[in-house]
């Protein structure tokens, strides 16, 4: 698939895009992605822009390995002045919101927001299968063994990347029974896996691209490199890059960062590559 519709416009899939990462939240494991006021959300948002970001993505309740769910309410409390600010100084920019509550989901398409970036798969609401329907929105599709409090408790599976595709399979096919067909796929590094399994995944990356939809790769500064090297997450953003061109090299069409600039350098170098 090499475009999906987002707001009624076509976002092209010809050349690799990015998406920064913008949290409105106190515990995100990465603290320079976290915001803590409208301020800060939209200078953050600006430099992005002007760094070349494709796509903000926003999120008011951390995902990482431990953290407690937040209701809905709490969320879109975080969430909304934030959205709405974004939305309103900066329109030409396609807005992504972090969210598996239903409520939330609604509300956002509601303010602006462009594509729903779910981790669990609808598993967690799947009141959002009738929210994508009635907005006609695009959809990010994650693979989540678990859930962010207890995922990381020895995940285990008989084989990774065909559990992960079943997953896709499964999933796409409710989706498109519903109408939903602006679908991105994102396998889900470090959601339920170990270290071996994330490896495992990147290595085999280039398999998904037989279900013909975009893929998104959100591998930036996790724990699948800075615990292999042994390095903090604030040292984590070299090896970040090296995965990153591996990762487009494997077939990703979207990567989730948290450094733009260093992203779009990595997709000049492999258009290069690529074209030559």
């Amino acid at each position: 698939m090499k475009s999906i519709n987002v707001n009624g416009q076509l976002l092209s899939f010809d050349k690799p895009l990015v998406m920064g990462i913008i949290n409105i939240t106190t515990d995100s494991f990465y603290g320079k992605s976290r915001v803590q006021s409208v301020e800060e959300a939209s200078q953050l948002a600006q430099s992005m822009i002007h760094q070349g970001v494709d796509i903000l993505d926003l999120g008011a309740a951390s995902s990482r390995p431990g953290a407690l769910s937040k209701s809905a309410d709490e969320e879109w409390e975080q969430l909304s002045d934030v959205l709405r600010e974004i939305v309103t100084n900066f329109p030409d920019i396609v807005v992504s919101v972090d969210t598996y509550h239903g409520t939330v989901a609604s509300n956002a398409l509601e303010v602006g927001a462009g594509i729903i970036n779910d981790i669990s798969g609808f598993e967690m609401d799947d009141r959002l299968i009738n929210v994508l329907k009635d907005r006609s929105a695009a959809y990010v599709l994650m693979h989540m063994k678990g859930n962010p409090l207890s995922m990381q408790d020895q995940p285990q599976y008989s084989d990774v990347v065909a559990e992960v595709l079943q997953f896709f399979v499964k999933k796409l096919r409710i989706l498109k029974d519903a109408g939903i067909l602006d679908i991105i796929v994102d396998p889900g590094f470090g959601f339920g896996k170990t270290l071996d399994h994330n490896y495992e995944l990147m290595r085999k990356l280039e398999i998904f691209k037989m279900l013909d939809h975009p893929i998104l790769a959100g591998i930036s500064r996790k724990s699948m490199i800075y615990k292999l090297l042994n390095i903090t997450v604030e040292e984590s953003l070299n090896a970040t890059s090296a995965l990153h061109l591996q990762a487009l090299l494997n077939g990703a069409n979207i990567l989730r960062v948290h450094d733009v600039k260093e992203a779009k350098e990595v997709i000049q170098l492999y258009q290069k590559l690529k074209n030559n």
